[in-house]
């Protein structure tokens, strides 16, 4: 029943998916051929103005300073936002001086021909005809810098006005900045205009537009944002930014969110309008999918909950029958492990007492080893039930309530959690060579100074524990002879639990006891998974 639930509501949480993308995928689309349309009508209007602005020069006015006098009405009719218009003459180079001279007689402030920027201008290098602005609109103090000005070299107007001759139709420029460096991001519009049927160019009417109005404008409340494909870098987008003004930003492309593109005319090329969607269709598709999911999920639950009651009173005996059956169990186990330890705890024990109390062994001497050995074998019991026999740090097993003489060892060596066994072991073997360590004076009159190190070589299964015990300031007359039991101890009974060897030796100044053994018996990663089964809660489901 849960699947057959699960199952329905899978399925119709894949429709409703599908069905919210292509709903959302087609509202989106149609409002961005709405956008786009608009865009183009706008655009449309433009190029008309343009063309019936032409058709309204009338010769001679065209090398006048009043040439925009008779459009002024037309272009402020269509109500287009625009920024300047401008009428640029096509004047012969030897007719210059004339334009200069009519230039002064209309009272322009600047009447002296200049370059684009506005500097000195190099005769030698302008074509024939050349590109002077006579006219402006509207005439303010910010445009009529522009009159008197040659437009040739200008690196986006002057390809623009060879084009517009070439193509002799309307033609739009790059985007550039308008007015001034810095300026607001604009198109310009040139227009040829014909002296007469027939000949050749005598000029050009340009109109600028702001991008953003033009191109860019959206509502806030769109489901898109839209941006204009930079035609002078491809891997860049044309944009409205936060302080509303154009910038220029990098290409974006999101697999899970494609943009879509719409191609408007204007100006006899093509722009690309990039669209990019403000909520992401597939997220929003996901998450109805999800609540439909949830819904079909919690109808199943309900269904299934009401079956399973009934299940469940019939299973619930048979789940405590297992349960108590799995303690008993685990309480099998943790008593045959307890069994386990305390066998080898006294099996330990009595090998110290029947080594130290042999016959014929000094009562005295054999008292206070026993007593010290039992206590190394209470202190390394104790620290392995505080942790719960999950093993003990081997620096624990050095301290003075372990061993004697524990002020005067240097301990130097990585910190290693060492198994249970070893760790017994362990404790046993540096009693035993503590308890040995001279207490008198030595050959320089000094007690033996005791340094305790140990390491660890290799990686992985084939890394191994190397320990070394050195006494310095002793000798083998010094040094009080090792016991019969510490001798089997030190040479056989530790390396053998450890699955290692060991030697022992004087130098010209120590006593030196090294022992080596692999590290997966000194740090017995078995012994610790068994231990944590057993100390593992008791599941009862």
């Amino acid at each position: 029943m849960a699947i057959i639930g699960i199952l329905v509501s899978a399925l119709a949480a894949m429709r409703v998916y599908e069905q919210e993308l292509s709903i959302d995928h087609i509202a989106l689309a149609r409002a961005v051929d709405t956008h786009a349309n608009l865009v183009q009508e706008r655009l449309s209007e433009r190029e008309l103005l343009t063309r019936v602005a032409v058709g309204l020069f009338r010769s001679p006015s065209f090398n006048m300073t009043s040439a925009l006098q008779p459009l002024r009405a037309s272009i402020y009719a269509f109500k287009t936002d625009f920024v300047v218009a401008s009428w640029i003459v096509r004047a012969p180079r030897t007719a210059l001086a004339q334009v200069q001279a009519e230039l002064s007689s209309a009272g322009v402030a600047s009447p002296v021909l200049r370059s684009f920027d506005g500097g000195p201008l190099a005769t030698a290098a302008l074509p024939d005809p050349v590109s002077v602005v006579m006219d402006v609109e509207p005439q303010d103090n910010e445009t009529r810098i522009f009159v008197g000005r040659v437009m040739d070299e200008h690196a986006v107007v002057g390809p623009m006005l060879q084009r517009a001759i070439q193509e002799n139709k309307p033609v739009s420029s790059d985007p550039l900045p308008l007015l001034r460096p810095g300026g607001p991001i604009g198109i310009v519009l040139a227009a040829p205009v014909h002296a007469d049927a027939g000949a050749g160019v005598a000029g050009f009417l340009t109109i600028s537009y702001r991008l953003a109005p033009l191109m860019l404008a959206n509502d806030e409340m769109s489901a898109f944002a839209v941006a204009l494909r930079d035609p002078r870098d491809a891997t860049k987008n044309l944009s409205i930014g936060s302080n509303g003004h154009v910038e220029a930003v990098p290409l974006t492309l999101d697999a899970d969110n494609p943009p879509l593109l719409r191609v408007v005319s204007f100006g006899a090329r093509d722009w690309t309008l990039i669209y990019y969607a403000k909520v992401n269709a597939a997220v929003r598709a996901q998450d109805m999918a999800l609540v439909v999911a949830g819904i079909g999920a919690a109808l199943t639950s309900i269904l299934c909950g009401l079956f399973g009651y009934v299940s469940y009173n019939n299973v619930r005996l048979s789940r405590e029958v297992q349960t108590r059956i799995d303690f008993e169990r685990r309480l099998t186990a943790v008593i045959d492990e307890l069994n386990h330890r305390v066998k080898n705890i006294l099996a330990v024990i009595q090998s110290i007492v029947t080594r130290t109390l042999r016959h014929g062994a000094d009562i005295d001497i054999a008292r206070e080893l026993l007593i010290g050995r039992i206590h190394a074998m209470s202190h390394v019991v104790t620290l392995l039930s505080e942790s719960q026999w999950q093993g003990v740090s081997l620096r624990g097993l050095l301290e003075s309530r372990a061993i004697p003489h524990a002020e005067r060892i240097v301990v130097n060596g990585p910190d290693l959690v060492v198994s249970a066994r070893a760790a017994q072991s362990l404790s046993l073997l540096f009693f035993e060579l503590a308890s040995h360590a001279d207490e008198g004076l030595s050959l320089v009159g000094k007690h033996p100074h005791i340094a305790a190190q140990w390491s660890v070589i290799g990686e992985g299964t084939e890394a191994m524990f190397h320990f070394r015990w050195e006494e310095f300031n002793t000798s083998a007359a010094t040094r009080r002879a090792d016991s019969e039991f510490g001798i089997v101890l030190l040479d056989r009974v530790a390396p053998e639990a450890l699955g290692g060897v060991a030697k022992r030796y004087f130098t010209d100044v120590s006593y030196v006891y090294e022992l080596s053994a692999p590290m997966v018996t000194v740090v017995d990663e078995n012994e610790k998974d068994r231990t944590e089964r057993i100390r593992a809660p008791l599941r009862t489901g």
